[in-house]
């Protein structure tokens, strides 16, 4: 018991180095807040246990250092008079009051008898400051980009200027309302058709399925696919679904007989000696053994087949110029197959697979129409996955 203690605490003691030596390292590199957050985690548990101090002494020095840098990066900007540099400015003030927020829940600490106390200040005053100067400068930019926009890239970035005025100050003027303004005018909006070329009448839930785009998870702010035109849409890129051919195979029925036959045993019988009595063990007694037969039977094994291939085609166009982007090919294959057996004979011949197929039945073959529509399943997948990579540069 003792042995396992001890164990124990040469082991903690050893993680304990690798530890210290880990945020050290951090702190040493310049990543303050890493070594923070560590040296945090450290003490989050027993803050006060002696073997735990050199994580307050790390902490604290990490602390110190990043406080220092922050402030003279704060003032370097200041000085540089560029109101681009406001947002820094105002990232790194909110990241000093998070990050002695995070500290302030451990606080007091001690090493040995000693207090420590890190410097903590209220940096409300020059957060709201900093936030109003960058707000009205970030407002006045884009009251200058909405004079004259020229493509969507301008309006996505009009839009993300504004999310950010919406982030550090909610509901400032008319922020929101020029979000949705610009964020329509950002979209890349797409016209889907279905173009049947097959001479063949596609099952009307098919068509419906393909078009259902609420159904294909798509996750693009930007992109905007639509089976119908809109009104007040002005349509960027035209996305047909070409449906070339359509092959069905006739109804096929395979039939394949197989001959089984085993030897099994089929009770017993006594064995007899060459005078043709009834055989004896040492103790007297009869003897009996298996009585082995050869068993057969015919199965018949019957088979279903039928099939629709669909070849398909995926054009992105550009309305605006007429031409082709893209094209993928799209084809796809469904398979109607069911097998079932008859037998003549004896069941005692058959196989495991052979009683599988005995239980089964002759299904009706399914119609040319849910065979398309089967097929269709799979064109819907393939056509999921070109919507989710297809990257639209509008």
């Amino acid at each position: 018991m003792k042995r396992l203690l001890l164990l124990t605490v040469v082991l903690s003691l050893l993680a304990s180095c690798s530890s210290r030596r880990h945020i050290e390292k951090t702190m040493h590199s310049g990543n303050y807040d890493h070594a923070i957050s560590d040296a945090l985690k450290k003490l989050h548990n027993n803050k006060d246990r002696k073997w735990k101090q050199k994580f307050v002494i790390l902490l604290e020095e990490s602390y110190n250092k990043a406080v220092d840098r922050d402030l003279r990066t704060i003032d370097k900007l200041k000085k540089s008079d560029n109101p681009e540099h406001l947002r820094m400015v105002y990232d790194i003030y909110v990241n000093m009051d998070a990050r002695q927020e995070a500290i302030k829940p451990l606080m007091p600490l001690r090493i040995g008898k000693r207090i420590i106390r890190v410097p903590m200040r209220d940096y409300s005053k020059e957060i709201f400051q900093t936030r109003d100067v960058l707000v009205k400068y970030t407002y006045s930019n884009v009251q200058e980009l909405l004079v004259n926009p020229t493509s969507k890239m301008d309006y996505r970035f009009i839009y993300d200027q504004l999310a950010y005025i919406e982030n550090i100050q909610p509901n400032y003027k008319d922020v929101r309302s020029l979000m949705q303004e610009a964020h329509f005018n950002g979209i890349d909006f797409v016209l889907v058709e279905i173009d049947n070329q097959t001479h063949q009448i596609i099952p009307v839930q098919l068509e419906q399925d393909l078009l259902s785009f609420e159904t294909y998870g798509l996750d693009n702010f930007w992109t905007a696919y639509h089976s119908q035109p809109q009104e007040n849409v002005r349509y960027d890129f035209g996305m047909q679904l070409q449906l070339r051919q359509i092959n069905l195979t006739p109804e096929r029925m395979l039939e394949r007989m197989h001959l089984r036959q085993k030897q099994i045993v089929d009770g017993w019988e006594y064995l007899l000696d060459e005078q043709g009595n009834v055989a004896q063990d040492s103790l007297g007694n009869d003897i009996k053994v298996d009585r082995i037969v050869n068993v057969r039977a015919r199965v018949f094994e019957i088979e279903q087949l039928k099939s629709a291939r669909v070849s398909a085609r995926v054009e992105y166009r550009d309305l605006r110029s007429g031409q082709l982007l893209d094209a993928f090919p799209l084809d796809s294959e469904f398979h109607f197959r069911n097998s079932f057996a008859r037998m003549r004979g004896d069941e005692r011949a058959l196989t495991e697979r052979d009683v599988q197929l005995l239980n089964n039945r002759r299904l009706p073959f399914p119609t040319d129409e849910q065979m398309v529509f089967d097929t269709g399943e799979d064109i819907k997948i393939r056509l999921k996955s070109i919507l989710n990579s297809y990257n639209l540069q509008g």
